[in-house]
């Protein structure tokens, strides 16, 4: 090793705003998979980089670092075009959980790593292990296997995909370091193209409930990632979607499970269909399976009512453990013991729906979690939401809460009568797909 590539001459360097090498960076990732470095060398660079930020060979030279710190998923046995996507997480966002079936019967395979709820959001993992019996925690060869066999595979990131990037992320959740556009773009994309995926598609949120609050920092980091995956060899596209309320009707692990159920049986809320369509037609333009956005679209709305998205989604619950039988009768999914609804006690329009509001009460309740250790209740959160715009009268349903007590639910219910606003005006529409980027 050189001079250079010790540890507190990597951090010199960084702290005094050079540009770092790519043996550099290698070195700083080998320290974090092989334990050479210190915690707290790892976490004087992170703290480095969120300060100095990286130019955009540097970002290429961490992210290659970290994807080339595991195992990388040989999946040439899977003879279709593999595509992918990723959220950045918001309120109600259970697009991954029937857009993958829907995309993966359009032809195209889907093999989605995905992660846990932390802080506000429930995560696609959570959700999936509300189906009795799931498992998604595969092995590479289990990974494989599936994908070969119905082309379709949702699970969480394994010891060997991007190990760098558990220890980095750790590192960055406790020194403050998480909201950094290079950081984020390595991590992400270090994950995702472990799987062997050949197209990937960004769902990149702005707004109340979302990560980023602000839409130019939401903008920035779409350019930015995009930049690097199409710059590493995989054609990939960003889609800005607004989070100010959430996303469809529902929020909690088996209610949204049950959401999406809907959703393919045709039934989906509008606002969720949108993100999904939106999200659905650039997987498969990317993939060549569409011609324009309006053929992508009539292929993904095709797969509905044809019910092979749902005959996707049956194959990989089977596949992965499942109970299947939820495919046709969400209520094999778990179910909270009490059940309240909070009554409107004004008649007008809907002028607000704060998804961070709801995001609270869900949490409280024991849908979400604060800590990374932390179980979380798959039945409990909140369903039959109303959306902004809605007119409503006094005593209807804003929403039906699913509590392990009374008293939680008379508590969530508190927080929710404050997070959602009647006028007497209808709000004008905002616009929920804002801009794709390429």
């Amino acid at each position: 090793m050189g001079t250079l590539h010790f540890p507190q001459q990597v951090i010199r360097r960084k702290r005094d705003g050079l540009e770092l090498s790519r043996a550099e960076i290698e070195a700083f990732v080998r320290g974090a998979t092989d334990g050479s470095w210190a915690d707290y060398q790892l976490s004087a660079l992170l703290m480095a980089i969120f300060l100095r930020g990286m130019t955009p060979s540097e970002t290429v030279f961490l992210t290659e670092a970290m994807l080339k710190s595991g195992s990388i998923a040989d999946l040439s046995g899977v003879r279709m075009v593999k595509a992918d996507k990723h959220s950045r997480g918001g309120v109600g966002d259970k697009v991954s959980l029937h857009l993958a079936p829907m995309v993966a019967a359009c032809g195209v395979a889907v093999p989605m790593v995905s992660g846990r709820g932390l802080g506000h959001t429930c995560g696609t993992l959570d959700k999936l292990e509300s189906i009795p019996g799931l498992r998604v925690s595969l092995s590479i060869p289990e990974f494989r296997a599936q994908m070969e066999r119905i082309g379709l595979c949702l699970i969480g990131q394994t010891a060997e995909l991007a190990p760098a990037d558990r220890k980095l992320y750790a590192l960055r959740d406790v020194t403050a370091t998480v909201e950094c556009i290079p950081l984020i773009c390595a991590s992400i994309l270090s994950k995702k193209l472990a799987t062997g995926i050949d197209v990937l598609v960004l769902d990149v949120k702005f707004g109340r409930g979302a990560f980023m609050k602000d839409k130019e920092a939401a903008l920035e980091l779409a350019v930015a990632i995009t930049k690097v995956a199409n710059a590493m060899g995989t054609p990939t596209r960003a889609v800005l979607t607004a989070m100010d309320e959430p996303l469809g009707r529902a929020v909690g692990n088996a209610l949204e499970v049950a959401e999406s159920i809907l959703c393919l049986g045709g039934a989906g809320p509008r606002d969720l269909m949108e993100v999904t369509y939106a999200i659905g037609g650039e997987m498969l333009l990317l993939a060549g399976a569409a011609h324009d956005r309006t053929h992508a679209r009539a292929r993904l709305e095709r797969s509905l009512e044809s019910g092979l998205a749902l005959v996707k989604f049956r194959e990989m619950v089977e596949a992965q453990g499942g109970d299947p039988r939820v495919a046709g009768d969400p209520s094999f999914l778990p179910r909270a013991r009490f059940r309240r609804p909070l009554q409107s006690v004004a008649r007008g329009f809907v002028t607000r729906v704060d998804a961070l509001g709801v995001a609270y009460a869900v949490q409280h309740l024991g849908a979400g979690r604060s800590r990374a250790d932390q179980p979380v209740d798959h039945a409990v959160g909140v369903d039959g939401l109303v959306k902004v715009g809605e007119l409503v009268t006094v005593g209807q349903s804003l929403c039906t809460i699913h509590a392990s007590s009374d008293g939680a639910a008379r508590e969530a219910m508190e927080i929710i009568s404050t997070a959602i606003e009647i006028g007497e005006t209808a709000p004008v529409a905002t616009r929920l797909v804002d801009r794709i980027v390429d």
